[in-house]
């Protein structure tokens, strides 16, 4: 609460309502003005995430007085509310992380709908997601809006430089948005907006397995200068064989208000993860080894020249990936250097046709590996570098390709009807000099407050990451000839919203060419050498996904001990047609066909709070069977201060995401939780 004097009145100006009997508003005794609260959203996903800007709309979502779904919009390059926007997004609250019993991001995406986890290593080690039945490398991953994916490899995206209890929210995006964010956001976008308060804090856990951490974060305000440092580290004895892990964090991000027409932000990212790999990546070896290092920097600006508005971004992202066939054995042994930096500006202004926006990306990445690229001349050979870097290893090999993308879009507003409709320009000079182009449309229609209806045409792109194009092992073989996969996606839906209880449904059929996979196949002679070449073919992708929550104390009472019922299921089907005959596949014959969520969380006593989640998924390919698995929390609530219980795969179900990696049995943890 602000208080001010005018015209010799006193004033008070409130930042958070309640309608409790014991609020402020309703003891005052005062004249109250309750005026109209107006919230800026975001335009292209830059520090404050995809969908929205403004501290009092991020600290509103875990409000039940402002609904999440009035506040948040995404799926455009310009501002729009999301009765405006005609794109579902998925949205994973600060409140949805306090009660899922996950200790890692990775965990917590395994509850949205269309999302596809899969773990080789426990709580984030090596964990590859996926989104509408594609595979790791076709999703944009990025961190308060800056793109994060590696071009070396999908699996290293998802190691980040936080934790769980950095994040304020997880925007997830399905089917193509090339012109929103780019060509590598092939089959959806997943977006982790960072927490930004005053608040310190500090989280202690441990449990079986030699499972122990900690995480800690400060935030300050100076004046117009909001800074927050986040760091922390996780290790594990882990919980099947040669499969041990640590985890490094270190995060910080800065925002600057200068005046009220231009704000700066930026964000600077360290994490560093060894572990013992198992059979990761073959089962004729049980100590494989691997280590992860990433750097990250980003910087970038909203500005404001009168209906003018700039939005300009810089970043950096470096890798460093170490592996060993054999532990401590030189053989079979790789390191790699990646790096991929960029540039963007991006512009929007309003006029009585609408909203227009344009902009340009420059976006250049390079890897240097002792195995991967193209042989250098001895003389430009380099020691490998990181952590774990050794001078008497040399990168040997290299590749690097630029990409830029121009884009255009035009937004339509009526009073019922959004139409919004654009095209990105793409040049790659790692595929030709040629300039392709990639259109889409989204239409919304809201014939009622209740009601929302979705239909949308996009086209993609996607270049073949590093791998694809070289790694080759005994039994696996790359292609330097692959072709960019392309995808022509449509998608209708809906949503329905009453007091208490939301649904939602969304249908996808996609026709993609020039998919990559890696396959064993059969010559002209019928005989197979069984490698598994990367390769081309084509592939029809259709589905469906329903998403429902009930809230029981918004229906009922406030003293309702169950908070939220959630129902999440998602179905896959897909014909592919390859130029060979196929006897395995890596990915495009080994999708999540079914998947079904249910969760519940609430009161048992006083602050004793208990939430829990029962996932069931059936993947299709050889030796998947379908798994159930029952995770929960039991927590002891304070508003300073909290202690928990976490189990996961409560009843011991033996289950593999992947063939030959077993995951673990029953697992508990405990932790405690101080603000200050």
């Amino acid at each position: 609460m602000q208080k001010t004097v005018f015209r010799d009145r006193e004033i008070f100006r409130f930042k958070h309502f309640s309608r409790k009997g014991y609020a402020l508003m309703a003891c005052l005794g005062r004249e109250v003005l309750v005026c109209t609260l107006s919230v800026a959203t975001l335009n292209h996903a830059k520090a404050e995430g995809i969908s929205v800007r403004g501290e009092v709309a991020e600290d509103s979502l875990s409000r039940s007085e402002l609904k999440l779904d009035e506040v948040v919009v995404t799926g455009s390059r310009v501002p729009l509310t999301l009765l405006e926007s005609a794109k579902i997004v998925s949205v994973i609250t600060r409140e949805d992380i306090d009660r899922a019993a996950a200790e890692s991001i990775n965990d917590i995406l395994k509850l949205a709908t269309g999302v596809d986890v899969r773990q080789r290593g426990g709580f984030g080690v090596q964990t590859d997601i996926s989104v509408r039945g594609g595979n790791f490398d076709q999703i944009t991953i990025l961190l308060n809006g800056v793109n994060i994916s590696s071009p070396h490899t999908g699996h290293l995206s998802a190691d980040f430089p936080l934790s769980p209890d950095d994040i304020e929210r997880i925007e997830v995006l399905e089917g193509p948005a090339a012109r929103v964010y780019g060509t590598s956001a092939f089959n959806g976008v997943i977006n982790i907006v960072t927490r930004r308060n005053d608040e310190r804090q500090v989280h202690l856990t441990g449990g079986q397995y030699g499972y122990a951490g900690g995480n800690a974060s400060f935030g300050a305000t100076l004046g117009g200068f909001h800074s927050q440092l986040a760091g922390g580290y996780t290790r594990s004895d882990g919980a099947t064989p040669n499969s041990s892990f640590s985890s490094t964090r270190l995060f910080y991000q800065g925002t600057a208000e200068i005046g009220n027409n231009v704000k700066v932000n930026g964000q600077i990212g360290y994490s560093y993860k060894p572990y013992a790999a198992n059979t990761f990546y073959g089962a004729s070896s049980t100590d494989q080894w691997e280590s992860n290092e990433r750097w990250m920097a980003a910087v970038g600006g909203d500005i404001k020249l009168g209906k003018l508005h700039l939005s300009p971004q810089l970043y950096f992202n470096r890798w460093y990936d170490h592996y060993q066939w054999h532990k401590d054995n030189p053989a079979g042994e790789n390191f790699h250097k990646v790096d991929s930096k960029g540039a963007s500006l991006s512009a929007w202004m309003e006029s009585l046709l609408g909203r227009t926006s344009l902009g340009i990306e420059v976006r250049d990445e390079r890897i240097r590996s002792t195995k991967l690229g193209k042989l250098l001349p001895e003389d430009e050979w380099q020691a490998t570098g990181g952590h774990d870097g050794e001078k008497d290893k040399l990168y040997k090999y290299r590749d690097q390709r630029t990409n830029v993308s121009t884009f255009i879009e035009h937004d339509v507003l009526l009073s019922r009807w959004t139409l919004s409709l654009g095209m990105l320009a793409n040049l790659n000079d790692g595929l030709d000099t040629k300039w392709r182009f990639y259109p889409g449309v989204d239409i919304s229609f809201r014939p009622s407050e209740h009601w929302r209806w979705f239909a949308s045409w996009n086209m993609g792109l996607r270049m073949p990451t590093f791998t694809d194009l070289y790694y080759s092992g005994s039994n696996i073989e790359g292609n330097s000839n692959l072709k960019p996969e392309k995808t022509t996606d449509w998608q209708l839906g809906g949503k329905y919203q009453a007091k208490g209880f939301s649904i939602e449904a969304q249908a996808f059929i996609s026709h993609k060419k020039d998919m990559i996979d890696w396959v064993t196949y059969r010559d002209a002679n019928n005989v197979s050498d069984g490698i598994f070449h990367s390769v081309n073919f084509q592939m029809e992708n259709r589905g469906v996904e329903v998403s429902a929550q009930l809230l029981p104390r918004e229906m009922f009472s406030d003293n309702s001990l169950i908070r939220k019922i959630g129902l999440k299921y998602s179905y896959i089907y897909e014909e592919s047609d390859y130029d060979v005959d196929v006897i395995s596949s890596k990915y495009a014959m080994d999708y999540l066909r079914h998947k079904l969520v249910l969760s519940a969380d609430g009161r048992i006593w006083k602050r004793l709070n208990l939430s829990v989640s029962w996932r069931w998924q059936d993947r299709t390919g050889a030796y998947n069977p379908s798994y159930a698995l029952l995770d929960g929390r039991l927590s002891w609530d304070a508003p300073r201060w909290s202690v928990y219980i976490d189990g996961s795969n409560i009843l011991d179900k033996e289950y593999y995401d992947y063939v030959s990696i077993p995951q673990p049995g029953s697992w508990y943890r405990c932790g405690v939780r101080i603000s200050f």
